[in-house]
């Protein structure tokens, strides 16, 4: 069993396109179309099992660099998730000012008038 990985796809691709693209290639057992939560459009990305590991990188082989939908695919062996750097950096302790609870731009703050 091997989980590839292909990127770059047309957003109106569906899954059973894609099984199309690979079924030549050996078994297809699983095909997952990554979809955004929100608007539930395609990311551009999906992620194809394939049962046999040698037909799976005979897949690559073949199809990375091929085009579908006028876009060029990538194509490799998917990354578990521990195994991938994380993109963006981790955020620690907080940003902007430095200015104290009661600076206000100069101005101290005016106590409210109580809310009962």
């Amino acid at each position: 069993m091997k989980n590839l990985y292909v990127g770059n796809l047309p957003h109106s691709t569906t899954e059973a396109e894609l099984r199309n693209v690979f079924e030549p290639h050996g078994a297809v057992e699983k095909v997952s179309l990554v979809t955004d939560r929100d608007t539930g459009r395609s990311r551009g990305f999906a992620f194809v099992e394939m049962t046999n590991a040698s037909e799976a990188d005979k897949a690559i082989a073949a199809l990375n660099g091929t085009e579908l939908g006028g876009r060029t695919l990538t194509i490799n062996e998917a990354k578990p998730k521990t195994d991938r750097p994380r993109s963006g950096g981790q955020r620690f302790g907080g940003g902007g000012g430095g200015r104290g609870r009661d600076d206000y731009r100069g101005h101290a703050r005016q106590p409210r008038e109580p809310r009962w």
